[in-house]
């Protein structure tokens, strides 16, 4: 390590299951920075299916997915998180590469919803094998590490999916889509190299409900309010670009900076600002934060209607840098409460609700940001500020009732009020 420069040397981890993790998740992002760079338009261009039916089929699939969320985590549960994860992570490698196959609307939906299904099932497996393989404080720091590096895995994928985009043919689409679906393989195979984790003991699920995670009302409005802040990465990836190009006087070259500023802030801060979150009353108070910026960043984006190009460009600089940390508090403070509030002999389930209610938020957020900031302008950032707000605000108090039903809990472990 002594070699490798001290600003990125935080964003190696220490030999062990994290590396392992990280090695995976590195294979896998690739693959998903190939698939975010050429789907749509393999599909728009090369399929021909219209711009309006990817995008209402996409909807219908990631809507279907969501429901196989909460069973995979229940599969993982009881094959062990390792397996389940080797299996659904290369079953999503599978389902890929159906998407060359497509030759219509009908044929896109049933390969999309494929591929998401499988996206969530393993998304839940994933989340039990970082829970499995990780004790504590660790599960968030191996969450940070695993975030930092699916921002740099992106951008290499979308750099290789640009020379498909540069030559626009068909085989170049399909070598790609093949290319991301291997990746995915890959990472499934590298979880070999983990530590195996055993299936959910049956002593600790024997005196309850199978599925206990549906009667878990606390956990579940924490999902709810989970479903509502992961709304900010939708106003950083829909609203914002629609909003600089149409109700600003800003050049729209503003938002790749502000991409670009973003992915940086992620990659080499990830991990230093998840330090203090591990539990639940760090994760509560980072997700209080978090409430607080996002609502300040909206209001800073309002200010950027209808001032000079300058002002604009400044509002919606410093909008996107308060952003910014406050996507950083969301993540480590949701992967605290996920984790810290889930019964070990139950974790894939929890991951799965808690993965569901993350797709929620995902697939609600363009409908709210094209209906509230581009239908009614600046009064609709101060309602997505005030909904942020109030989600933030209330985790604290959220998480102290939820912590308050586990069993078992140290009474020292008080939340902030």
């Amino acid at each position: 390590m002594a070699a490798v420069p001290s600003f990125v040397r935080h964003l190696i981890p220490d030999r062990g299951p994290i590396r392992v993790l990280a090695a995976s998740n590195l294979a896998r992002t690739v693959g998903n920075g190939v698939l975010i760079s050429v789907t749509v338009l393999f599909f728009t261009r090369s399929v021909g299916i219209p711009a309006t039916q990817v995008g209402l089929g996409m909807t219908i699939a990631a809507v279907l997915g969501m429901l196989v969320s909460i069973p995979a985590g229940r599969v993982a549960d009881v094959l062990g998180a390792r397996t389940a994860a080797i299996a659904f992570v290369a079953l999503q490698g599978l389902t890929i590469c159906t998407y060359a196959l497509v030759g219509g609307f009908v044929g896109f939906v049933l390969a999309s919803t494929l591929v998401i299904s499988a996206q969530s099932a393993a998304d839940a497996a994933r989340g039990a094998l970082v829970a499995g393989v990780t004790k504590g404080k660790d599960r968030v720091r191996a969450r940070a590490y695993l975030r930092s590096i699916t921002n740099i895995g992106v951008s290499i994928g979308a750099v290789a999916g640009g020379v498909a985009l540069h030559f626009d043919s068909r085989p170049g689409y399909v070598s790609l889509l093949f290319a991301a679906g291997v990746l995915y393989v890959v990472a499934g195979l590298v979880f070999l190299k983990a530590p195996n984790v055993p299936p959910a003991a049956k002593s600790a699920e024997g005196d309850g409900p199978t599925w206990v995670v549906l009667r878990d009302r606390p956990f579940a409005v924490v999902a709810l309010l989970n479903a509502v802040l992961v709304m900010n990465g939708g106003i950083l990836t829909v609203a914002l670009p629609i909003w600089i190009a149409e109700r600003t006087e800003a050049p729209t070259w503003v938002y790749s900076a502000i991409l670009l500023l973003n992915t940086i802030m992620v990659v080499l801060f990830q991990v230093r600002a998840s330090q203090g979150s591990e539990d639940v009353e760090g994760g509560a108070r980072a997700l209080r934060r978090c409430g607080v910026l996002l609502a300040v960043c909206c209001g800073l984006f309002a200010l950027a209607a209808d001032q000079p190009a300058w002002l604009a460009v400044v509002a919606l600089g410093l909008g996107a840098l308060v952003h910014v940390f406050g996507e950083l508090l969301y993540s480590a403070g949701s992967w605290a409460l996920a984790y810290e509030l889930a019964p070990e002999h139950a974790q894939g389930q929890y991951q799965g609700l808690f993965g569901m209610s993350t797709q929620l938020g995902s697939v609600i957020t363009p409908v709210a940001a094209t209906t509230l900031v581009i239908g009614f302008g600046w009064p609709g950032w101060l309602v997505f500020a005030v909904v942020l707000l109030a989600a933030g605000l209330a985790a604290p108090a959220v998480a102290r009732w939820a912590q308050s039903t586990r069993p078992q809990q140290p009474a020292e472990s008080a939340l902030p009020a």
